[in-house]
């Protein structure tokens, strides 16, 4: 029989061990993910030519698409597809305007509440007026800065083509930026390595094949007029007499100036080895590697001034990449699905990884990205500051706040511009633009013009800053913008004789369904607005500064959100709404009110989770976006549904369709859609890491054992 002494003695001793084993179980789980691991399960390959299938290189500032060749050598196989872009941030083109059209011809006067008359920028049917709005919404243009490819030829001299292309084995390495392709032409072996530049607008490329030695083997470099089209490459190749391509230099260097109208850049070429730089035709040159060598490199790098320094050779480029992906991987937050056992989370990951690899090359730069980013244009290259938001709030919650915060200078670059368009629409503060390019002008629409929820995102992305960093610099780096931004939203809102401010007419609201002159107090603008003006005030309390009156009378009398039978309708006087189909289509956004936003006093939880059962019940889905998805899994995480967040991230959808290099196709027109991977991400890290006041580890996803996921540096969001 054991002694009370020797029982004691032994339970301490017991709960030691136990203390320490799980002291060890608990250091066992914070070991750091093996990021590279995770990544390189997701390598990009590519087995056959594949329009939708089209990889990048780039930086953020500066990308370059290629096709099964590892170049640009079949572009125009790729043009219905994911199109092979040479795009920069800041190459863009203007044609000369024609008869100088300004904003006043387009300009169209329509009344608010209280008597208020406002002008909007709009796209009128017929006469100078439709011309003006053409030109306007058109230009500048983001501009293609050149093909670059390869020439197959045979023995006798004639073009292959991609037919002639054979046993293609193709990779993305993620980790380090590299695209390598392997193939045969007439069987023989090529292989074409190709890196981008992490500091510079350049790529470099190196190509091994016995067809080098055959001189059957050129590179191509081919310079396009810009072009106006809506949804395209945005090159031209017919305006010849419109531009001009001058060569100069020698030896082993080329400095290419390219004029077009008032628009110039340049183009420094480099090559390792024999070759000789000819003219083919007018703007179309051909790099042709001398005979006796089986390996050939090349770099070019493009600028928008005349460059004093000379281009870095394939080495340099390659460790540019190799440094820079790897800096890119290993900084911020990071989320591994290996050990969950739904048989989801595998494509899940896969998406969220190719989603980070794209945001970083296309979304990341001085300005806001435009829909396709830097690999084709839509909407004539400009970017929708509405989808700044989608493209952009991800970021700081991965822990990459220096990635939204580049392109955040901007808006004080075309802040006057905006204080321009409230000045003139008889507000105060300033009114940013929907659809613009870098120069800030907005572009006519009768459409974009009359939205309003791009207003509060400056707000809500300096206040991601602020969280990521917050410092003293971070406030007065950010408060002027904060400040006009809010000082216009408190203009807008109008007071009436209920006692409550209102969001009037003319106005579209995110659902972009309804008529602007019909249309007040959406739902989501009306959450927004409250939740800005609030963040605002939390500035100026921050600064010590003393809180706007105004803004307090505004956001304290907010109309209150429309409801019937227990749901939100999407705007006031929508009676009936959610007993007709044919209304419930494009983006249900009055679910942002709480899924993008977090809950304010606007919101009832209840009457928002009759609202998403409404909306999952019965809609018209195939006339969802990309970014709906996510929006729809955030809004469920805060009503304590993680099952139905990840439902709605996996819904099979079109437009939920994530290609095998990542891209969020949509349909024929749009075969990208950067808003849907960078709802993708946003949706992931705050299902992960979770919301302020959320409770328990991963609060987006389920509890019943199958979505173990190890999530690091993660940011929570507001």
């Amino acid at each position: 029989m054991k002694c009370p002494n020797q029982i004691s003695n032994l339970s301490v001793l017991a709960l030691i061990i136990l203390t320490l084993a799980g002291c060890s179980q608990q250091v066992a789980e914070e070991k750091p993910i093996d990021r590279e691991s995770v990544v390189s399960r997701h390598q990009v390959l590519i087995e056959a030519v594949d329009t939708l299938g089209s990889l990048s290189v780039g930086n953020g500032e500066f990308a370059f698409t290629v096709d099964a060749s590892g170049l640009q050598s079949f572009h125009q196989t790729y043009e219905r597809g994911v199109a092979l872009g040479t795009q920069a941030q800041w190459a863009w083109h203007t044609i000369p305007n024609p008869d100088d059209y300004t904003i006043e011809d387009v300009a169209r006067e329509y009344e608010s509440c209280n008597d208020k008359v406002v002008p909007y920028a709009v796209q009128p049917r017929d006469g100078r007026a439709k011309k003006a709005s053409d030109w306007l919404r058109a230009n500048p243009h983001r501009l293609h800065l050149g093909i670059i490819g390869l020439v197959f030829l045979t023995e006798d001299g004639k073009e292959l083509g991609i037919e002639d292309l054979k046993n293609i084995d193709q990779q993305l390495d993620l980790w380090t930026g590299k695209i390598e392709s392997n193939y045969t032409v007439e069987g023989e072996p090529v292989k074409v390595e190709l890196y981008g530049h992490q500091e510079n607008d350049a790529i470099s490329a190196k190509i091994t094949s016995p067809l080098l030695a055959k001189n059957r083997i050129k590179v191509k470099l081919e310079f396009p007029y810009g072009n106006e089209c809506h949804v395209c490459p945005g090159y031209d190749w017919d305006s010849t007499d419109k531009h001009q391509t001058l060569v100069s230099g020698s030896g082993n260097t080329r400095l290419i100036t390219r004029n077009l109208d008032d628009d110039q850049y340049f183009a420094s070429l480099s090559w390792e080895g024999s070759g000789e730089l000819n003219e083919k035709s007018p703007h179309h040159l051909w790099l042709e590697p001398q005979a006796n060598q089986e390996s050939f490199a090349f770099s070019m790098a493009f600028s928008k001034e005349k460059p004093n320094t000379p281009t870095d050779n394939f080495e340099a480029t390659a460790q540019s990449s190799i440094r820079g992906l790897a800096d890119y991987w290993k900084s911020g937050g990071f989320i591994d699905f290996g050990a969950c056992t739904d048989p989801r989370a595998e494509e899940l990951e896969r998406r969220v990884i190719l989603s980070q690899y794209l945001t970083k090359i296309q979304c990341s730069g001085s300005l806001p990205p435009q829909e396709t980013g830097l690999t084709m244009n839509s909407w004539y290259g400009k970017f929708h500051l509405e989808m700044h938001w989608w493209h952009g709030v991800h970021f700081p919650l991965w822990g990459k706040a220096d990635l939204l915060e580049n392109s955040m200078d901007w808006y004080y670059q075309v802040m006057e511009e905006a204080r321009g368009t409230a000045q003139w629409q008889g507000y105060d503060g300033v009114r940013w633009q929907k659809m613009t390019g870098p120069e800030g002008r907005k572009s006519p629409s009768s459409v974009g013009e009359f939205l309003a929820w791009q207003q509060p995102h400056p707000i809500y992305m300096a206040e991601l800053l602020y969280r990521a960093n917050p410092t003293e610099e971070t406030l007065n780096k950010y408060k002027e913008m904060v400040f006009e931004t809010a000082t216009f939203m408190a203009s807008f809102a109008q007071l009436k004789a209920d006692g409550k401010y209102h969001l009037c007419q003319p106005l579209i609201p995110a659902q972009e369904l309804f008529h602007p002159t019909e249309t007040n107090n959406p739902p989501f603008e009306v959450t927004y607005w409250y939740y800005a003006l609030k963040t605002a005030l939390k500035w100026q309390e921050r600064l010590g500064i003393n809180a706007d009156p105004k803004w307090i009378e505004v956001s304290d009398n907010l109309v209150d959100l429309q409801m019937e039978k227990g749901m939100y309708l999407p705007a006031e006087g929508a009676e009936g709404y959610y007993d007709e189909i044919e209304r419930k289509r494009d983006h249900p956004v009055v679910l942002g009110s709480l899924g993008m936003l977090p809950l304010t006093e606007k919101v009832n939880p209840d009457i928002m989770g009759n609202t998403f059962a409404r909306i999952l019940e019965e809609w018209q889905w195939e006339t969802t976006w990309g970014w709906d998805y996510p929006m729809i899994a955030m809004t469920a995480a805060r009503l304590g549904k993680p099952e139905e967040a990840i439902n709605a991230l996996f819904m099979p959808m079109q437009k939920n369709t994530y290609l095998v290099n990542g891209h969020n196709y949509q349909n024929e027109r749009l075969r990208l859609y950067l808003p849907g991977n960078g709802g993708l991400l946003t949706a992931v890290a705050m299902m992960a890491a979770g919301w302020d006041n959320s409770v328990g580890d991963a609060p987006g996803f389920p509890k019943d054992g199958t979505w173990n996921i190890k999530s690091e540096g993660l940011a929570k969001m507001p």
